[in-house]
């Protein structure tokens, strides 16, 4: 099926995003595993396993749609070089990617590609919760004190 080349265009941006995500996570998540910070390491990893399904989907809607998914495009990527500084730039990455979703389901409508509409509302409902745990990360920080939550992100710290 054929869909709309303004459509395309956006999602292979999408697409350059979220491939974008993924390096930038796993790096984030490999870093926090060297550290010895288990819990925010498996946290991260599965942010970017999220990632990961974002960008099959977008690749199936845009060979479904006749379109070539461009996967070697890469954003540049925020790499922190702390906990406080992982945490914000995934943050950011999140934050950014709220508004090209909603532009995209926005010219979903426009066109009349409802299915389009519905993957992108699914993908940015997960964004939505990535950026809800980045905040949640930072507040206990804040609250209890880098050291604290640090403390708590290593494998012996409880459940």
């Amino acid at each position: 099926m054929k869909g709309n080349d303004r459509l395309l265009i956006v999602l292979n941006q999408l697409l350059a995003d979220e491939l974008t995500a993924i390096n930038q996570y796993m790096v984030h998540s490999e870093m926090c595993d060297n550290w010895g910070y288990e819990r925010l390491h498996k946290a991260i990893e599965k942010q970017a396993f999220d990632e990961m399904h974002h960008a099959e989907w977008l690749i199936q809607r845009i060979i479904f749609l006749e379109g070539t998914p461009v996967v070697s495009k890469l954003n540049p990527m925020q790499i922190g070089k702390n906990v406080s500084e992982i945490i914000a730039n995934d943050l950011d990455a999140e934050r950014a990617a709220v508004p090209a979703y909603n532009a995209g389901i926005r010219l979903g409508h426009e066109v009349d590609d409802q299915s389009t509409v519905d993957l992108l509302t699914k993908i940015l409902k997960m964004e939505e919760g990535h950026i809800n745990w980045a905040e949640n990360q930072q507040a206990q920080i804040e609250q209890m004190g880098l050291e604290n939550y640090l403390t708590n992100q290593t494998k012996g710290a409880t459940a």
